[in-house]
């Protein structure tokens, strides 16, 4: 979390950024004058460095934008949404900078500021995009959603030298490049998963990766809450589910014990909201539910609790499919989850049920389903789910490794979206190489140019890219136990399928996006995050 900055530390950054620029307190002056210094050209960004890559980007050097004590973030007039974009914007820059940054909805002023307008934009932008224009007086982000001015905040942070990710004041030029951005995602669905049933990770935690991939204009998390090692959300109807399955002992090797709170959950769901991110919670089942049946014997078709299993092992579970006891557990579940959910997306899982035959699998998923519509939620679940021809609302997860679904493919021509998760490109637990201390590697290594020399629009064999939702980067933590190991598999990799997400498919290029990835090792070093050195990226 970033610390608070003293008023007296404000002050004396001010100060310093006056003396910096050749101003002084008393000048009543709004425009800074260009240092000439060789700090001017330090950590020079240019508009094209931002990852993801922007869809269009035109440089103009004789409008380069100054920050100063001056500066104030003006945003749209009677939006609620502008304010708490500007309100968030201002918090990344002032630790840094030192300046007060105050936000304001004053139509116009005749200081420098930086602008967030809704309405009047590109007509390519849509709902997601934004235009960025930088000029000597100012910045201005123009966007026809709230969403798309915070992704057009997320750019201008990395406009900003590396610095900016600092938390105290330091002592430099804050140079915004001249000229102008027009950007919109090629995708409406960019996800990244975290895995807490293997091993729970704390609210903080979870916190600190929302702000992490906010970065990279991810607009969804999804949280796998349950599997055969623990449960992670309280369910009052079943309480036992977390007293019994989410305490001491649970989890890989029995070191991932702990659960959400509905308090805790619905915190998470507002703090991701803040950031423009929809949580996606997940209910694994008819298989990967060892927890739930240790929990309650009767979801056994014998009535005897399973043992509780702290192994990897999958595939081995399955909820007893002819017990009517079953259907009442699931509706609870699904009906409790979705009255806590904000979000449309309700996860169902259903993958790896190998102790579940085929013709009970679809019987299950033909009970099951209609309650996720029945709360008003939307069926996503792993591939699996498109065998058992589910609803054309459905969006099936594509996370196999050849490339190729039968079943996937025949639902996408019926109607369905999928999100593309194929696990020897897009799985961040699997190891880098083979000296690789954290993850797993039965999808094989997945180095850097691995994870970004993939094309979603056409990875999966007859499914157009009309067919793809978009793409999600999943952190399964069966050997993850600290927010370090997290940001460790996560970075690099997670920028490079943030960029498949969004970026357009013209833009694809290696040796671009391996250079623009090399500047962002400063900014992670600035905000203490434990990324992985490749040897693939020349680092900054």
């Amino acid at each position: 979390m970033r610390k608070r900055i003293p008023v007296t530390s404000l002050l004396a950054a001010a100060t310093l950024g006056l003396s910096t620029l050749g101003l002084s307190a008393g000048m009543g002056t709004a425009a800074a004058t260009p240092p000439t210094s060789s700090t001017a050209s330090h950590g020079q960004q240019s508009l094209s460095d931002v990852i993801p890559a922007p869809v269009e980007a035109k440089s103009n050097p004789r409008a380069d934008f100054w920050l100063s004590p001056f500066t104030h973030i003006r945003t749209q007039p009677g939006s609620a949404e502008a304010k708490q974009v500007g309100k968030y914007l201002a918090s990344t820059l002032r630790p840094a900078t030192g300046y007060p940054l105050p936000v304001t909805s004053a139509k116009h002023s005749f200081l420098p500021s930086i602008s967030l307008q809704l309405g009047k934009t590109d007509p390519r932008v849509g709902d997601q995009g934004y235009q960025l224009d930088v000029t000597k007086r100012g910045v201005t982000i123009k966007a026809n959603t709230a969403d798309g001015l915070f992704s057009g905040a997320q750019t201008l942070r990395q406009l900003l030298p590396a610095q900016i990710a600092a938390d105290s004041p330091q002592p430099r030029i804050w140079k915004v490049p001249g000229g102008s951005i027009v950007d919109y995602p090629r995708f409406e669905f960019r996800g990244a998963m975290l895995d807490l049933a293997r091993h729970f990770h704390e609210p903080d935690e979870i916190k600190a990766y929302i702000d992490h991939i906010a970065a990279y204009k991810i607009n969804y998390l999804h949280l796998h809450l349950t599997d055969d090692q623990g449960w992670r959300i309280q369910i009052d109807s079943w309480p036992d589910l977390t007293t019994k399955s989410g305490g001491p002992g649970t989890g890989v090797d029995g070191e991932g014990p702990g659960f959400l709170t509905k308090a805790e959950y619905a915190d998470l769901n507002a703090y991701a909201a803040s950031r423009h991110i929809t949580i996606i919670p997940e209910i694994d089942m008819p298989g990967h539910t060892n927890a739930a049946q240790h929990a309650y014997a009767e979801l056994n078709c014998d009535g005897v609790a399973v043992p509780p299993r702290t192994d990897i092992e999958v595939g081995y579970s399955s909820l007893c499919i002819d017990s009517e006891i079953t259907y009442t557990f699931v509706e609870d579940v699904i009906r409790e989850l979705a009255e806590m959910t904000p979000g449309p997306y309700l996860h169902i899982g259903g993958d790896e049920a190998h102790a579940t035959t085929d013709e009970d699998y679809k019987k299950f998923m033909d009970r099951v389903m209609p309650m996720v519509a029945k709360y008003g939620k939307t069926i996503y679940g792993w591939d699996e789910i498109m065998q058992v021809d589910p609803p054309t609302s459905a969006v099936g997860q594509f996370w196999d490794t050849d490339g190729q679904d039968a079943d996937v493919a025949e639902a996408v021509a019926r109607g369905n979206k999928i999100v593309l998760s194929p696990a020897n490109k897009a799985y961040l637990d699997m190891k880098y190489n083979e000296n690789t201390r954290l993850g797993l590697k039965w999808a094989g290594f997945v180095e850097v140019q691995d994870a970004y020399d993939w094309n979603p629009g056409s990875h999966v064999q007859d499914v157009p890219e009309s067919g793809v939702l978009g793409v999600e980067a999943p952190l399964w933590s069966e050997t993850l136990r600290t927010l370090d190991d997290i940001e460790y598999m996560a970075f690099p990799r997670l920028p490079a399928i943030a960029e498949l997400g969004w970026s357009t498919e013209a833009s694809h290029d290696w040796e671009s996006f391996r250079q623009r990835l090399g500047a962002q090792g400063p900014r992670w070093e600035q905000q203490d995050i434990n990324f992985y050195r490749s040897p693939q990226v020349d680092w900054q």
